[in-house]
C-alpha cells in the first residue's frame, strides 16, 4: 500500500487493520460464538478470568464476561457506524453546497458550523440523551449533530479548490447542470477525503457513546462496552476485570480505527506516501 514509504510506518497500520478484521469477525459471529442473552446467570459470580469455559471470568451477577463484550461490540459499532453514516450524509451535502455554490450559501453554512463547533459536544450529546428517551436512535441523533462539522470543513475546502479547475467549466460550458456537475463530476473527487475523515470519526463515536453509556444513559435494551465498563466500577478492586477488560476493549477499536484512518490519509495525499515524488 504505502511503497515510497518508510517500512516501519506499515506496521501500525497493519497493526490496525488486523484489530479491525478480528472485531468484524467477532460482530458477524457473536451469534455463533456466544448464542442467546448475554444477559443471563451462568455460572457462580466473580470467577476471574481464565476460569473453565470462562475465559474473560464472570461479573458479580454471574454474566459471562465475554458474551457481554461479543455482543457489546455490535451495540457499540452499530451505534458508531449509524452515526458515521448520518454525519457523513449531511455533512458531506452541506460541504458540497457550501463550496460550489459559495457566497450567500457558503457563508449560512459556515456561520452554521462555527455554531455547532462552539457547544461542548460531549455535554449537549448527554443533555440530549437525559431529555429524550435514551433508545439507540436518540444516541445516534445526539452525536450525530455534533459529528457533521468537521466532514463540512473538509468538503468544502476540497470543493472550493475543485471548482476553480478547467474541466470544472467546460462541464459548465457544455451545458451541464449543476446539480450533474457537483454530484457525479466533484464530489467523487472529494471521497478520499470524506473516508479518512468518516473512519477517525468512527473512533470519536465509540469514544463518546462509550462515555454515555458508562454513565448509565444508554441504551437499555442492549449490552455496550460502555456499559460493562461503568457496572463494574464500583468493584474495580476486587473484580478488575469487569471495567479492564471493556476498557481494552474499546481502547484497541479507537486505536485501531485512529491507524486505519492515519494510514489512509498517507496512502491517499501524494505529498505524504511519497507517490508524488516517484
Amino acid at each position: 500500500m504505502f511503497r515510497h514509504s518508510n517500512p516501519l510506518l506499515r506496521l501500525p497500520v497493519l497493526f490496525g487493520f488486523l484489530i479491525l478484521a478480528a472485531l468484524m469477525v467477532v460482530v458477524l459471529f457473536a451469534d455463533m460464538l456466544y448464542p442467546g442473552d448475554p444477559w443471563r446467570m451462568v455460572a457462580r459470580p466473580n470467577l476471574p478470568p481464565f476460569s473453565a469455559g470462562f475465559p474473560a471470568g464472570t461479573d458479580m451477577l454471574g454474566r459471562d464476561l465475554a458474551a457481554g463484550l461479543v455482543h457489546g461490540s455490535r451495540a457499540t459499532l452499530a451505534v458508531a457506524i449509524s452515526v458515521v453514516t448520518f454525519a457523513v450524509m449531511f455533512g458531506a451535502a452541506l460541504g458540497l453546497l457550501a463550496g460550489y455554490f459559495g457566497k450567500l450559501v457558503d457563508e449560512t453554512i459556515i456561520r452554521l458550523t462555527e455554531f455547532f463547533q462552539t457547544i461542548p459536544g460531549f455535554l449537549l450529546t448527554i443533555m440530549i440523551v437525559a431529555i429524550l428517551t435514551p433508545t439507540r436512535w436518540t444516541v445516534v441523533f445526539a452525536i450525530a449533530l455534533i459529528s457533521w462539522p468537521p466532514i463540512v470543513r473538509i468538503v468544502r475546502a476540497e470543493v472550493l479548490s475543485i471548482r476553480r479547475l478547467d474541466w470544472v467549466r467546460a462541464a459548465r460550458v457544455s451545458g451541464l447542470s449543476h446539480l450533474r456537475i457537483a454530484l457525479y463530476h466533484v464530489l467523487p473527487n472529494v471521497l478520499p477525503q470524506i473516508v479518512v475523515q468518516a473512519t477517525l470519526l468512527i473512533a470519536g463515536a465509540v469514544m463518546i457513546e462509550s462515555g454515555i453509556s458508562f454513565l448509565g444513559l444508554g441504551n437499555r435494551d442492549s449490552v455496550s462496552w460502555g456499559f460493562l465498563l461503568g457496572s463494574g466500577r464500583t468493584s474495580f478492586r476486587v473484580n478488575w476485570w469487569l471495567s479492564t477488560l471493556p476498557g481494552l476493549a474499546i481502547f484497541l477499536t479507537v486505536l485501531a480505527f485512529n491507524l486505519v484512518g492515519d494510514g489512509l490519509e498517507r496512502w491517499l495525499d501524494p505529498k505524504r506516501s511519497g507517490r508524488g515524488r516517484s
